[in-house]
């Protein structure tokens, strides 16, 4: 079967990769560069874990993505994921550090509970007085984007796949299974499989019910001199507790330490729209991280990077078929650890037609 890929983020990529792999003649197409650095394929590094709440669905879904990643990096050749496990700290009651945990206990799945004073002494950037509680889990790490990205776009090619960068879709037609370029040229095929991340409403606007498009930033930053040996040998930072809904990644593959919040999000009509940093931006997001971060000031902000994604009201996947197009929204914040996970299931639904059974496994329904 002759195979359109609209949109080369890691579910795109992911997608190709599997398709190929099934034998199919794929021809996989962006709008910039690959990796795309306006996309989370162009960033450093994204979080994988298994926590979630207890009814979120996703946790155990963590094994299958873990399977999906080893596969990918036997086909790369090298393993892009750096496994230093995961922490979150608790600072008030019911928060979301503690429905990650409730999660975690109810699946089963191993996590290592710690006093404060436990904690501060293993990792003297917490401080003293300001959470709970911390809990630890080895069943989480951080991801190289741009390795990956990089890696399959030269696995596609290498294997007789079509890759086009700078090749921007501005339609689709889903009836005859057409796409047209920016530059008027069109191109055609069997199946049309979009994955154009926080630019899907571009291309089919009747998604906006489902659909809403948020900008957010992320903060780089070079931790103070004393702590960068802890921070290098440090978890990911799921949570930090409270009402900060905010994660922080240690140095990692090469890239910085970075800080992101769930607070700096903000809804926008326009995946494109504001994407240059605002003055003060990076601090603003640091600054969130206090408490329970100690000397937060000392964290120097290195680099502000905009990122864009698409929400459903219920922060599950979504994949929606129309003709010959099937249109996959694997994000809602937390997509990129399931990505290669994405591209076999959504291979898999090409192949067999079950396009019910990928929808049920993209919102982690029981199957």
């Amino acid at each position: 079967m002759n195979i359109i890929v609209v949109g080369a983020g890691i579910a795109g990529l992911s997608t190709a990769w599997s398709l190929v792999k099934r034998g199919h003649s794929v021809s996989i197409v962006e709008q910039g560069p690959i990796p795309n650095p306006l996309a989370a394929s162009g960033d450093h590094h994204r979080i994988i874990r298994r926590a979630y709440g207890k009814a979120a669905g996703y946790g155990r879904l963590i094994t299958e993505a873990y399977e999906a990643w080893d596969e990918m990096w036997t086909d790369l050749g090298e393993s892009h994921l750096d496994p230093r496990g995961f922490l979150c700290v608790s600072r008030e009651e019911g928060d979301e550090a503690e429905e990650y945990r409730a999660g975690m206990e109810e699946g089963g799945w191993p996590i290592e509970l710690l006093e404060p004073e436990a904690a501060v002494a293993r990792w003297p950037f917490l401080e003293t007085g300001s959470f709970r509680y911390a809990y630890f889990s080895p069943d989480g790490g951080a991801l190289h984007c741009r390795k990956i990205a990089t890696g399959l776009a030269k696995w596609l090619r290498d294997n007789g796949a079509n890759v086009y960068e700078d090749s921007k879709v501005v339609a689709v037609d889903a009836e005859a299974g057409v796409v047209t370029l920016a530059n008027g040229e069109t191109m055609q095929a069997d199946r049309v499989v979009v994955t154009a991340g926080a630019w899907v409403l571009k291309l089919f606007p009747e998604l906006g019910g489902e659909l809403k498009t948020y900008r957010t930033a992320l903060a780089y930053v070079e931790p103070p001199a004393d702590l960068k040996a802890v921070w290098e040998a440090a978890p990911v930072i799921l949570d930090v507790g409270g009402k900060t809904d905010g994660y922080m990644i240690p140095p990692s593959g090469g890239a910085g330490m970075k800080f992101g919040s769930g607070l700096h999000k903000v809804p926008t009509s326009d995946a494109d729209w504001n994407r240059q940093p605002v003055e003060g931006e990076g601090e603003a997001i640091r600054n969130l991280f206090s408490p329970p971060i100690a000397r937060i000031e000392e964290y120097k902000v290195t680099e502000v990077v905009t990122c864009a994604y698409t929400f459903t009201a219920d922060e599950k996947f979504l994949a929606h078929e129309t003709g010959k197009c099937l249109i996959v929204s694997a994000c809602s914040g937390h997509g990129y650890k399931f990505g290669a996970a994405v591209g076999r299931r959504v291979a898999q639904a090409i192949g067999d037609g079950d396009v019910g059974g990928l929808k049920r496994w993209l919102r982690a329904e029981t199957l």
